[in-house]
Order: C-alpha cells, then structure tokens, then sequence
C-alpha cells in the first residue's frame, strides 16, 4: 500500500465512515470541508507523528501541512526524507 492510500485509509476509516478511501480526492479540503476540525487534526498529527517517526518537537506545525492527502504526504516526505526509522516503522 502507497504512503497515500495509508492516509486516505486512516481518513476514512477515522473521520468518514463508510466512505471507500479510493471516493476520497487527494486535493479534497478535509479543513473547509468540515472533515476534519481542531481535535481531529490534534489527532491527525499524533497519528502522523507515531506512524512515519516524525519528531514533531523540531518542526513548525501548519495547519495547512494536514488539509488534504496530498497535502499530509507532502507533508511526511518533506519531515522523513533520508530518515531509515520510517523503513523501520514501515515493516
């Protein structure tokens, strides 16, 4: 499974239930939209944090690095890129 078939299952799964997570855009507004509200994205990015190793504590949050799947994988790239703890965490 792709980095963004993982969100867009989490989002699902988590946020819109019944909803298949291939029906969910990668480009769609989970913020404007309503999907995701403050204790969602607290949430969102504890998952994130806990699943790809990402060390939040060195990273400026934006609420706009958690708006959309593309936005969420860009977002995991950009804060693991060369980082062999997510291969580990992966496995």
């Amino acid at each position: 499974m792709s980095q963004t078939q993982e969100i867009s299952e989490y989002l699902v799964t988590r946020y819109l239930p019944g909803t298949p997570a291939d029906e969910l855009p990668a480009d769609y507004d989970l913020l404007d939209n309503g999907v995701i509200d403050s204790l969602s994205l607290l949430e969102l990015v504890g998952w994130v944090s806990e699943r790809y190793a990402v060390a939040l504590d060195q990273i400026d949050l934006n609420p706009d690095d958690f708006r959309s799947v593309t936005a969420v994988d860009s977002f995991i790239t950009r804060n693991t890129q060369g980082s062999d703890t997510v291969a580990a965490v992966k496995e």
